[in-house]
């Protein structure tokens, strides 16, 4: 199949129309590819619509963003069916109770498949926004193939990268939204520790570029990519494919998954295998 990993930079928007003329634009660009990823946090753009008062507000900018969850589904469901594409879009605030979660839903030719909640928040989330975590990850048995999500600061903790894997995962995707390049490189680093360990492919994909009307989004560092093991079937770098430092666009790459099972059975090294023997070494004696 086809990826296309985002690298994706939030623009003032002066109308809903404006947003969907621009998601349509970037999907129109990477007409062919079957799977597209957009970044975490990339539905914060939405706050633009109420006002640069709203947009520049903390706690009024969620709720602004997630009051166009409805029309954003459509505008995805719209998409995916016309292109016949799986569409992961760009993640934002619900409300599931009195404080937002941080979502991502994937879409594809049929419909909706399902979304994924952010596990675990950073300092930022959970001491200055207050935007919570929804324990419960979930493996997307897809046409493509087995779909897991970790969105972002979730891919620099292995043992969700597990819990995916040993469901089934084949691809883990990666939204993320990084305000320093440091942080940028913590997820970039997760994400290819969880190819190698569990021997799957996983699609990073950024916000990038400064934004000057929300202090959530103000500073966006990154670049897309696309990573598999370095185990014999990949490239020996790990890195498929992957963009330039801060450029927005799109990185594509042809991907079998085929060969994520000769990885696992056959590769090099064996860390998807050999993982449980971690569990009688680990311990200091």
């Amino acid at each position: 199949m086809k990826i296309a990993s985002a690298a994706y930079p939030m623009d003032w928007l002066d109308s809903f129309d404006a947003y969907a003329d621009k998601i349509t634009r970037w999907v129109q660009a990477a007409e062919g590819a079957d799977l597209l990823v957009f970044p975490e946090y990339g539905a914060m753009e939405l706050a633009s619509l109420g006002g640069r008062d709203i947009a520049g507000d903390l706690e009024r900018s969620l709720h602004e963003v997630a009051r166009h969850a409805d029309a954003v589904a459509d505008l995805h469901l719209r998409l995916a069916r016309d292109h016949g594409c799986h569409i992961l879009a760009a993640s934002g605030p619900a409300f599931t109770g009195d404080r937002p979660v941080n979502r991502a839903v994937l879409f594809g030719p049929d419909g909706v498949i399902g979304h994924q909640d952010k596990q675990i928040m950073t300092r930022f989330e959970r001491d200055d926004w207050d935007v919570r975590g929804a324990p419960g990850l979930r493996l997307f048995d897809t046409a493509l193939g087995r779909i897991g999500i970790l969105i972002c600061y979730d891919s620099e903790f292995p043992l969700l990268g597990r819990v995916l894997a040993t469901a089934g995962a084949e691809l883990i995707l990666v939204p993320s939204c990084t305000d320093t390049v440091a942080g940028f490189h913590r997820v970039r680093i997760g994400s290819m520790a969880r190819a190698l360990e569990s021997q799957c492919v996983v699609v990073h994909a950024p916000t990038v570029c400064p934004v000057d009307w929300n202090p959530a989004i103000d500073e966006n560092h990154g670049k897309a990519a696309i990573y598999g093991p370095p185990d014999g079937f990949w490239p020996e770098t790990g890195i498929i494919s992957e963009g330039e430092m801060d450029q927005p666009g799109w990185v594509f790459a042809e991907v079998d998954l085929n060969r994520v099972k000769k990885s696992r059975s056959d590769g090099a090294v064996l860390p998807f295998a050999h993982w449980p023997e971690q569990d009688g070494i680990g311990r200091i004696k």
